[in-house]
């Protein structure tokens, strides 16, 4: 049960050679979510063996070009290779005038549905929610343009049988769903079993917070506090604090503050200027401050094991 964000893409807006724009696959229990698909997103999902026909799920944080000009060649891909199955994008009111617009220039017919999902930016909003994963937006800050974080959550999952004990008390499978719950068992002569001498924990639930492109924005530390993963833009370095202010960006100190205020497990920094070539001093000038950092460069997978108590 596989809980992994694989980095497709880790570079801001001016493309590099060695870096490509923002993008991410992000699977949770095999849903496949795609976030962001800046420019270049299909080579390097072919690149790094993304399955093209599990992305279900495409959520962009926002409508600036390093961050969705990678779509429209997305999505005349998985039609050409005869996807039918429906496609859910989710983003700006802008996002689906833009692909129609694109796509009907083009006189091109898609063999397959798009249904798109406005992302208002405002408040928290819940995106996407099944029987296992809830997915919800947040505000950033990115000047006047809207911008979304995204935060990931598996669902709680039922207590787990004790095999040994179920068999040893001969519970019959009518009442195992209950004791699942969390119910005692009580046995015919009303002796009462409790349910933790029935079963043991769930697995902890596994979460997942994404946020860029954004100014350093403290507020946004409760929303996604003590998640396993955080995603933090690092543009640029506290050389670079004046700039990163101006464009509405955060520097790796930054993004480290808000993991260290928000008591996330593990950062992952990125949306690097193309400026630095050598991104060692963003990862020391982090890890001063949160010292489980890491960069998050192109083809780089991070995994979050099922944690049993």
């Amino acid at each position: 049960m596989r809980f992994e964000v694989t980095i497709l893409g880790s570079n801001s807006a001016l493309p590099t050679t060695k870096r490509f724009p923002t993008a991410q696959v992000l699977n949770v229990l095999e849903r496949f979510f795609l976030i962001d698909c800046g420019e270049g997103t299909q080579i390097q999902m072919k690149r790094f063996r993304i399955p093209m026909s599990r992305i279900n799920h495409i959520l962009i944080s926002h409508m600036h070009g390093d961050h969705i000009f990678g779509l429209i060649g997305l999505l005349s891909t998985f039609s050409l290779q005869g996807r039918k199955s429906d496609l859910h994008i989710y983003g700006h009111s802008k996002l689906e005038k833009l692909i129609r617009f694109q796509f009907e220039l083009l006189e091109t017919k898609l063999g397959y549905e798009i249904y798109y999902h406005t992302i208002f930016g405002t408040e928290i909003q819940t995106l996407f929610e099944d029987d296992s994963v809830i997915v919800q937006s947040f505000p950033l800050k990115h000047g006047v343009m809207p911008c979304a974080g995204f935060l990931f959550k598996e669902k709680e999952r039922p207590r787990t049988l004790k095999t040994d004990m179920i068999n040893f008390y001969n519970i019959p499978i009518k009442n195992r769903h209950g004791i699942k719950q969390g119910e005692d068992f009580i046995r015919e002569d009303g002796e009462v079993i409790p349910n933790k001498k029935l079963t043991k924990n769930p697995p902890k639930i596994r979460r997942y917070a994404f946020c860029t492109d954004t100014a350093y924005l403290p507020k946004i530390a409760p929303i996604i506090e003590s998640v396993d993963l955080l995603y933090h833009e690092a543009t640029f370095l506290k050389s670079d604090e004046k700039r990163a202010k101006k464009t509405y960006h955060s520097t790796a100190e930054q993004a480290a503050k808000i993991a260290k205020e928000a008591k996330v497990k593990k950062l992952l920094i990125g949306h690097f200027s193309a400026r630095f070539d050598d991104l060692n001093e963003h990862l020391k000038e982090a890890k001063k401050i949160f010292p489980n950092t890491a960069l998050a460069e192109d083809g780089r997978k991070f995994s979050v094991e099922l944690d049993r108590d």
